[in-house]
């Protein structure tokens, strides 16, 4: 039940300009941020639907002590959502009540508009476009796991492993119970889009982190080895930070930084849950962590995802009208921040290998920062030509450019997002020679598609043994 009363919360404060609506969702108590917000966009974009049902079904006239939000929220999860499923609290029995005219209600709205798919009853602006069209990117935390266990683990419930991708044909054909190894990164599963497995125990354990494929890119390519010390520049939510313990097998050490209280707290919570033991939390801007201080000397590896217009995120659409366009000012404002950040985290000394990063599709926070930077360093970094087979290069707006990385649902079928590997050209002293090797990225073989089942592993308690 609070999940439905925070996301009426949120379309309240939404409704009354109280804030942005996600940046209500990060403001609310409740946990799961990633859920409320999917329940919150799906509620406001069929909005002007469910207020036609409701209104129909005569449902705030008979239920006097139902606030209009949560009656939203409510009978979306019941018609359109996924259904109480043990959830709805009190309010539950009074749904129930009010079941079979709700659903007449959305029946006769369907008949007299001349449709028959729910989504063919919403507004131009609010039909699926690509995006919708994503699949559910679940990226397998080996820290807890490895993507063998967790493949038999969802085989066990039905689930038809497919092996690994071998084009972007074979997930956009994903359908139903159906899932792949990504052709790309070895510990990522893909689904169908629109698979929700927030309450999959395994999500609940830590074992798997949502996270879409382009933002599991920052963290691969920057690739520290184990052992290593990382600053993760600007890290909440945390998924990034997850994905980089996991690579350096929780040995070394990541210098975390975010200056957002809240959000940093929901990072702590993330990180716990993932397992993650080698990161140091605080909560400070990073452009006053200062290069020279001596704990960060052996720094050799820097991921910055810094705030950013949000203009590629796959839900940003659903938010209020026009708040994908940012303006001019605020664009000029962002580019800036991103400029110094990126400045900045150059100037670190013993610096090898810097990913910056962005879920913006705009040139002015993408290619023209990572040009700027470079122009300010011409001999001492340089952009690393990386994934040659990506489909979706960096526009063309220098020399070098082609070596970044764009992604879009069009293309590359996720979420926008652009990224860019700087390395150093010459090698700091107090680094070897054989240290200053780039990481190549080698995908593992795909777990098999194995004929007869491995013993079955319990499912994940407090303390899972996945």
């Amino acid at each position: 039940m609070a999940l439905y009363a925070a996301a009426a919360a949120v379309l309240a404060g939404v409704e009354s300009r109280q804030g942005s609506l996600k940046g209500l969702v990060y403001g609310s108590s409740f946990q799961n941020v990633k859920q409320l917000y999917a329940l919150v966009c799906e509620t406001q974009r069929y909005s002007t639907v469910l207020d036609a049902v409701i209104a129909s079904a005569g449902l705030l006239r008979a239920e006097k002590k139902l606030r209009p939000h949560l009656a939203k929220v409510l009978v979306y999860e019941l018609l359109l959502g996924r259904g109480f499923k043990g959830r709805g609290g009190r309010w539950k029995p009074l749904l129930d009540r009010h079941q079979a005219r709700l659903k007449a209600e959305l029946a006769r709205l369907k008949v007299r508009r001349g449709v028959s798919q729910n989504e063919d009853l919403l507004e131009g602006g609010s039909k699926p476009g690509p995006a919708s069209q994503v699949p559910r990117f679940v990226r397998v935390n080996t820290l807890k796991t490895c993507p063998e266990d967790a493949v038999d683990y969802f085989k066990r419930q039905g689930f038809s492993y497919q092996g690994r991708a071998s084009s972007l044909e074979d997930v956009r054909a994903l359908k139903g119970k159906c899932f792949l190894l990504d052709s790309l990164l070895p510990e990522l599963l893909v689904f169908p889009a629109r698979t929700d497995l927030h309450e999959h125990p395994l999500y609940q354990a830590g074992h798997l982190i949502l996270q879409d494929k382009a933002s599991c890119l920052p963290a691969m390519l920057l690739a520290p080895p184990p052992g290593s010390h990382v600053i993760d520049a600007c890290a909440a939510p945390g998924n990034k930070t997850s994905h980089l313990a996991a690579l350096m097998k929780n040995q070394g050490k990541i210098f975390a930084f975010d200056l957002d209280a809240k959000r940093l707290a929901s990072t702590a919570t993330l990180l716990a849950r993932a397992g993650v033991s080698c990161c140091e939390l605080a909560e400070q801007d990073f452009l006053e962590v200062s290069p020279s201080d001596q704990r960060y000397r052996q720094v050799q590896y820097i991921l910055l995802d810094p705030s950013c217009s949000g203009s590629g995120m796959l839900t940003r659409q659903l938010e209020e009208p026009g708040t994908s366009v940012p303006s001019q000012e605020r664009l000029r404002a962002l580019a800036a921040f991103q400029q110094r950040a990126l400045s900045h985290a150059l100037t670190f000394p013993a610096l090898r290998r810097l990913v910056y990063s962005t879920c913006s599709l705009y040139q002015e926070e993408n290619e023209d920062v990572v040009r700027a930077a470079l122009q300010q360093s011409p001999a001492a970094f340089r952009l690393a030509p990386v994934l040659p087979s990506w489909p979706h290069r960096g526009l063309g707006t220098f020399p070098g450019a082609e070596h970044c990385l764009r992604a879009s649902p069009e293309t590359t079928l996720t979420g926008g997002f652009f990224t860019a590997v700087l390395e150093r050209v010459e090698v700091p002293s107090s680094v070897s020679q054989a240290e200053a090797s780039a990481p190549e990225v080698t995908p593992n073989p795909a777990p098999k598609r194995k004929k007869r089942r491995r013993k079955a592993t319990a499912a994940p308690s407090s303390q899972p043994g996945m």
